[in-house]
């Protein structure tokens, strides 16, 4: 039934993979450091490669103060619903060169995986579009607007001033975001759930000033170690959160441990905290970290007892979560855990809404259908443990379009660290699903 979509697929897909492989060679670092320069860089090659593929009108979207974003057209039949194709042509700092098996930004193939900055999160989803428009030679079976951000991994900032000054341009009755992943290496999924996101920054006081170890040590509490009674009681005894009152669900998917703990690179002899499945954990239940403490190094340690000490705090939160709620009871938390009388302050942070996305209508279905056919294996619902808040912009400005996460990225892509890559099997399978789903809304 889509065989003439499987051999255009696989007719254009060294094209494809040039295409991949040329955005990755562009460094476009989006957080502080990068150079601002390679951004637009990017965003003119995203640009260029979307007209070539056949779009119409493809140009850069400029705001003061953000990233250029790309925007094209490609128009479908009369009456046929419009569809808006999402990425992102930033990418996150590679970090120290040394950590990576092959320079971040010369991509090399090895073991089936194309590797670099970039090359799963989220140029992938780049040509994965621009390669779906060559396959139907310009001439989609739907209206399709490209539209790829410049800032999400900073935040995305100015994508809710991009969705008003660009409202009409940018409006469609179903919108693919190809920022997520699939469920394993070959194993199609639509993400339906994002958790949320709330932080602080906790200040545990006990002294006016530092005072001699010696001298006072044994009766007068130091501030760090007060500290960490506190951090201590976020966690029970098998690593679950233990603030009261925070929403969380089960699913009934599940990964292999042993598996899961050679992606992650947990140590030996780690054990994995909290409990139910895996991608339960992962998706549907709380998660703290202590991402920062400010005391002294220890190359600066002298014999006195710390009079202050802070540390950054941050939750996860399950889908049907409050934010502002869940902050709340962390706050209230931190306060009350204070031993010994010591003063503990609270600077309340960033909130992000947790998300789950209706999974009903024609878009999941042809979607469902598309990746299922292209991988040949079925297409799975899951979650995703980190939060794109920006899927709330999209809703609140668009709230009767369908929006769908896709994404071709899977649990061995290392995205955001040393030696990212991204499966070509699965990307082609995504070219092809993508293709095929489009036709079904066409129809």
């Amino acid at each position: 039934m889509y065989e003439d979509l499987t051999a255009a697929v696989d007719a254009d897909f060294p094209a494809a993979m040039r295409s991949l492989e040329d955005l990755v060679r562009i460094p476009s670092v989006s957080a502080p450091g990068g150079d601002p320069a390679q951004v637009r860089r990017s965003a003119e090659a995203a640009a260029a490669l979307v007209a070539a593929a056949g779009a119409d009108d493809a140009r850069l979207l400029e705001l003061d103060g953000a990233p250029p974003a790309v925007f094209a057209t490609a128009a479908g039949p009369p009456g046929a619903p419009v569809v808006l194709l999402y990425a992102h042509h930033d990418v996150q700092p590679p970090g120290p060169d040394a950590e990576w098996d092959t320079p971040p930004f010369e991509p090399e193939v090895r073991a089936g995986r194309l590797h670099g900055r970039g090359a799963a999160d989220d140029k992938a989803g780049i040509a994965l579009h621009a390669a779906v428009l060559r396959v139907f030679a310009g001439a989609p079976p739907v209206t399709l607007k490209l539209f790829f951000e410049g800032e999400e991994e900073v935040g995305s900032d100015h994508l809710p001033a991009f969705l008003d000054a660009y409202a009409g341009d940018l409006a469609a009755d179903v919108i693919v975001i190809a920022d997520s992943g699939n469920f394993a290496t070959g194993v199609p999924a639509l993400t339906t759930s994002l958790r949320g996101l709330v932080d602080c920054v906790v200040e545990v006081r006990t002294l006016e000033s530092a005072v001699h170890s010696g001298g006072f040590g044994g009766v007068v509490p130091d501030a760090l170690t007060a500290l960490a009674h506190i951090v201590a009681t976020l966690h029970d005894d098998t690593g679950a959160v233990a603030v009261s009152g925070l929403v969380r669900a089960e699913t009934d998917l599940d990964l292999d441990e042993t598996e899961f703990r050679a992606v992650a690179g947990v140590a030996d002899g780690v054990e994995l905290i909290g409990s139910g499945s895996i991608p339960s954990r992962l998706w549907f239940q709380p998660a703290i970290s202590v991402l920062a403490i400010d005391a002294p190094r220890v190359d600066d340690a002298i014999n006195q007892l710390v009079p202050a000490a802070r540390a950054k705090i941050s939750m996860r939160l399950a889908p049907g979560d409050d934010p502002q709620r869940a902050l709340d009871a962390l706050v209230s938390h931190l306060q009350a855990a204070a031993p010994w009388g010591a003063a503990v302050s609270v600077e309340r942070g960033a909130t992000g809404d947790a998300f789950a996305l209706s999974t009903n209508g024609g878009a999941y279905d042809a979607f469902r259908e598309g990746f299922t056919r292209a991988y040949g294996s079925e297409t799975v619902e899951v979650g995703q443990g980190g939060s794109i808040p920006f899927v709330a912009a999209f809703q609140d400005r668009y709230p009767e379009a369908s929006i769908l996460l896709t994404g071709v990225a899977d649990p061995q892509c290392g995205a955001h660290a040393p030696n990212e890559s991204v499966a070509l099997a699965d990307f082609r399978a995504g070219i092809l699903g993508e293709a095929i789903a489009l036709r079904l809304l066409g129809a």
